[in-house]
């Protein structure tokens, strides 16, 4: 690839693109999600979503399932969320209770603004004795001017999620799925020359594995999935026109395991480089959408691994051509480790997406979605397809208080065989 493909996408306040390890935002359990910070000038995709060994959320997007919007600013927002959710997944039917905190605090000071979102989904099964934190994060973020043309930001992040026992697509040995652990920091900064402007980043993240609960061989260590990720990042844009923006990106990040693999008898260490050229384009907040086409290349030290390259493909489009409709769609690549209980040295995985929101009058709002995946495991010659559709409504009571109604159909065909999920849920959520 030479320098061409020594780099790989990214973006001064985005997570590293190719191999994101910061807590996901959607929750496979319809809780409340805490979205991202992102700056009005990032044309790129968040790919949170795509967390090594986490898959498109349940057709539930958690974000839309709050208390009434006010018109009132506060510091502190927060909201508690109360659902009952009944789940068939190949006619065997479970039943699961979740508990969904929320909150964020955000602070406008003359020198920088700072933000920080909390927010977990504490669930219990009816043949679990004690809840389980099926997700929970914690992000800081802040960003300050350091003149009139050059702004800087920080962030760090810690997070943790665990599967249920019995969700979709876990191979039917598993017991105790493992918990997920995640932590990590970024930095960057942006500037402007003319129509030209710069972004460099840098950023290091943790992921660790706790041990799978299994019936075929017993409690298994995870500890071979643990590594650390090393990034950075560059970006240059061109506003072509008041509307319009070209843009190249280029990213390169090292992941550092722990331990060697059982299989291999070596670290599976590789370095990843990409490098991407899109297009970007903002029109009177009511249209914004963003394309970008690459080349991405995950390189073993172990020389009897190889490389592998992808082809890295991007888009994403929003229209909102009022406060009552909200249209969203999005493609997405991801080239990432296997992740735990998972064979293969990596993930090459497409991610395609699409929401709806529309809100009816002051007291009910309808919402819809979309996603699909397609991942080849690198090394076995298996592929993981993924579909989910889901609608919702929310019934809103008072300027405090709403209902919650969802259904989502999930279909997952892999190593494991293929899996029909059913999901119907209600619940009630308090906010401020």
């Amino acid at each position: 690839m030479g320098l061409v493909a020594g780099l790989m996408a990214g973006t001064a306040f985005a997570a590293p693109a190719l191999l994101a390890t910061e807590p996901v935002d959607e929750t496979t359990t319809g809780g409340i999600a805490a979205p991202r910070p992102q700056t009005a000038s990032d044309p790129t995709l968040s790919n949170a979503r795509l967390r090594p060994g986490v898959y498109p959320a349940q057709p539930v997007p958690p974000e839309f399932a709050i208390g009434p919007e006010t018109s009132e600013t506060a510091p502190l927002d927060w909201s508690v969320g109360l659902r009952g959710t009944y789940l068939n997944s190949n006619g065997t039917g479970s039943f699961v209770t979740h508990f969904l905190p929320r909150f964020t605090y955000t602070h406008a000071g003359g020198i920088a603004t700072i933000v920080v979102d909390g927010s977990a989904d504490i669930a219990k099964t009816g043949g679990q004795d004690l809840p389980t934190l099926a997700s929970g994060s914690l992000t800081i973020s802040g960003s300050a001017p350091i003149d009139s043309v050059t702004t800087a930001s920080v962030s760090a992040n810690i997070g943790l999620s665990q599967d249920l026992p019995g969700t979709a697509g876990l191979s039917p040995s598993i017991i105790t799925p493992p918990q997920i652990f995640t932590g990590g920091a970024e930095f960057g900064v942006t500037r402007q020359f003319g129509k030209f402007n710069v972004g460099v980043g840098a950023g290091i993240d943790r992921t660790v594995y706790g041990p799978t609960d299994r019936t075929d061989t017993g409690l298994t260590d995870n500890a071979e999935q643990n590594y650390w990720a090393a990034s950075a990042n560059l970006r240059l844009g061109y506003q072509i026109t008041p509307i319009f923006e070209v843009f190249g990106e280029g990213e390169v990040q090292r992941d550092i395991f722990d331990v060697p693999t059982a299989s291999l008898g070596t670290y599976p260490n590789a370095t990843n480089r990409s490098l991407r050229a899109g297009i970007a384009g903002k029109w009177n907040n009511i249209w914004s959408a963003s394309a970008s086409v690459g080349i991405g290349e995950r390189v073993f030290d172990e020389a009897t691994l190889g490389a592998i390259r992808a082809q890295l493909y991007g888009a994403e489009v929003s229209y909102t051509p009022d406060s009552t409709v909200k249209l969203t769609a999005g493609l997405e690549t991801a080239l990432a480790p296997a992740g735990a209980d998972n064979p293969g040295n990596a993930r090459i995985q497409y991610t395609a997406f699409t929401n709806a929101q529309y809100t009816v009058n002051t007291w009910l709002r309808l919402r819809a979605s979309a996603n699909w995946s397609n991942s080849e495991l690198v090394g076995t010659g298996t592929t993981e397809r993924r579909l989910g559709l889901g609608a919702g409504a929310d019934y809103v009571f008072n300027a405090h208080t709403s209902l919650n109604a969802d259904y989502g159909y999930g279909n997952t065909d892999n190593s494991n065989g293929n899996t029909q999920t059913h999901q119907v849920s209600l619940g009630v959520t308090i906010a401020r």
